[in-house]
């Protein structure tokens, strides 16, 4: 079997289901291609993917993959989407300035285009500044869709949000045939002037400016089986030295914005837990008691609603698995550095940060 094959058959042992979770974050997705590329070398199999914005594109590469290795995909995704104008001879910090701009005044030919030369002039005027389909013809040519809503895959969620209600929309291959109109309304970041996506009568932006981690809706998708979850987070949670000045103050309010919150997620599941238990202990003892007429009629008034907390929403998780990101330099545009320098950078990180996580799991 090739490496990663193992990784696109679902399988499930003793109702524990592993879950992989990718944030959204522009550029820095090329991160999660580098620890993919070692989940598939350790050969962990997955049941549910699930991602927001750029987690969503790679959850759907890597799910719908048109290629028996899922990480070579994803990783050619990222290879040609990158910018290949930036000189090899900048310096870091000055390919990444030198993509942003570029981006900013000419898009990406792979992934977003203007909507009119010199977009920022037309920002009084239109919603948004650049479409996507670009990245829409670059999808298809990496996403076999049959093979992504096929029920032998991964489970596949991506996450959007109605404008109009500021509600949180999740597409669930279990449940609908997801397209590439789907992927894209979970990529449609504002803040950067990318368009909407109009689905039937909701118009959608991108999940992030909900939950940019995921693993809730996961929970609400599949709220039976407990949970074995990996969790790539691209926006540092701990930084140590405060900001010098305001673009390093943005830099560190969008990390806080968008890094992982789950914290609370998992202690919740823990004190739901010892709760389960607790009523299923009760329940097994009244279940083998002699009980008069009464408190039959009584009992069995409560078993459907028992079932309901204990079996049919029962889901807890079991162990949580985080693979962070960390960074020399804060650039507020980070995220819109698409060099090929940097995306293979990013690629490396991510693959040798998933790798000290194996290694410190093993000692």
């Amino acid at each position: 079997m090739k490496q990663g094959t193992s990784l696109i058959h679902k399988s499930k042992i003793n109702d524990l289901e592993n879950v992989l979770v990718m944030q959204g974050g522009g550029s820095l997705g090329a991160y999660e291609c580098g620890v993919y590329k070692t989940l598939a070398k350790h050969k962990i199999n997955f049941n549910i993917i699930a991602g927001t914005s750029i987690g969503a594109i790679n959850a759907s590469l890597i799910v719908g993959s048109k290629d028996d290795q899922p990480e070579k995909t994803l990783e050619e995704f990222w290879i040609d989407v990158a910018d290949k104008t930036t000189p090899d001879f900048f310096t870091k910090e000055m390919q990444t300035f030198y993509s942003t701009v570029n981006a900013f005044f000419w898009g990406n030919p792979k992934a977003f285009e203007p909507i009119a030369p010199f977009p920022a002039y037309f920002a009084s005027f239109f919603p948004y500044l650049y479409n996507t389909k670009p990245f829409q013809e670059t999808l298809e040519k990496y996403i076999d869709f049959e093979k992504l809503n096929n029920p032998e895959t991964p489970r596949l969620l991506v996450t959007s949000v109605d404008i109009q209600k500021a509600k949180a929309v999740t597409f669930d291959s279990r449940h609908v045939k997801i397209g590439i109109e789907h992927i894209l309304a979970s990529a449609g970041f504002p803040f950067y002037g990318l368009s909407w996506t109009k689905i039937n009568d909701q118009h959608l932006w991108d999940g992030s400016l909900m939950s940019n981690t995921p693993l809730r809706e996961v929970i609400r998708a599949s709220p039976k089986s407990d949970k074995n979850v990996y969790i790539i987070s691209l926006f540092p949670k701990i930084h140590d030295v405060l900001p010098k000045n305001m673009s390093e103050s943005w830099h560190r309010a969008r990390d806080i914005m968008h890094t992982d919150k789950t914290e609370h997620n998992l202690k919740m599941s823990k004190v739901i837990s010892r709760y389960l238990k607790t009523l299923k202990e009760m329940h097994d003892i009244i279940s083998n008691s002699t009980l008069d007429e009464k408190q039959k009629q009584r009992f069995e008034n409560i078993e459907s609603e028992y079932h309901k907390l204990a079996c049919d929403r029962g889901a807890i998780i079991q162990k949580i698995t985080k693979i962070e990101r960390q960074e020399e330099s804060h650039y507020i545009f980070e995220d819109a550095d698409f060099s090929l320098a940097t995306i293979k950078r990013s690629i490396k990180q991510g693959n040798d940060d998933a790798e000290k996580v194996f290694m410190n799991a093993d000692s």
